[in-house]
C-alpha cells in the first residue's frame, strides 16, 4: 500500500455538487492498493498514520501525531499512486489493484484509524471526486506498508 499524506488545515470531497467527506485540521491521505496488499498492509498502514509525527508542537517543529493533537484524517481511495511512466509519457495501471481488491482494504484503513480513536472522512469509491484541501506548511510525505 501507499499513501501520500498532506498535512491539512481543512479538506473534503464533492461527488455530483454534495460532500461526502470534510475535515478540519489534520491529514489528508490519498491511499493506492497494489496486487498482493492484505489486511496485515492496510492495518500498518493506518497505525503509520496515526503516529505520523508531521504536525508542530509548541516550538514549531514536527514533533506530534495526528493522534497527539486530536486531528482528523480524510482518506481518499487513489489508483494513480500505482502509476508507472517507465515505457513513455502514458501511464500504466498494471500495478494498482482492481477495485474489488483494492475497496475492502481502503475500508480497513479506515476501520483501523477509528479502531485508534480518529475521526476519519471518506471519498467514495467508484466515482468521479473532487478533492478540495488547504495544505499547511505545505507538508507532503508518501508512506509506504
Amino acid at each position: 500500500m501507499r499513501a501520500l499524506v498532506q498535512r491539512v488545515s481543512e479538506a473534503s470531497v464533492t461527488v455530483d455538487g454534495e460532500v461526502v467527506g470534510a475535515i478540519g485540521p489534520g491529514l489528508c491521505v490519498l491511499v493506492g492498493v497494489t496486487h498482493d496488499d492484505g489486511p496485515d498492509q492496510a492495518r500498518k498502514l493506518a497505525t503509520k498514520l496515526a503516529k505520523l509525527r508531521v504536525l508542530d508542537d509548541e516550538a514549531g517543529v514536527m514533533n506530534r501525531s495526528v493522534l497527539d493533537e486530536g486531528g482528523e484524517v480524510l482518506v481518499v481511495s487513489q489508483f494513480t499512486l500505482y502509476g508507472s511512466t517507465a515505457k513513455g509519457n502514458r501511464p500504466s495501471w498494471i500495478d494498482a489493484a482492481r477495485p474489488e481488491h483494492a475497496e475492502p482494504l481502503i475500508d480497513e484503513v479506515v476501520a483501523a484509524l477509528r479502531e485508534h480513536g480518529l475521526t476519519v472522512a471518506t471519498g467514495r469509491f467508484r466515482t468521479e471526486m473532487a478533492v478540495a484541501l488547504v495544505n499547511d506548511g505545505p507538508v507532503t510525505v508518501l508512506l509506504e506498508a
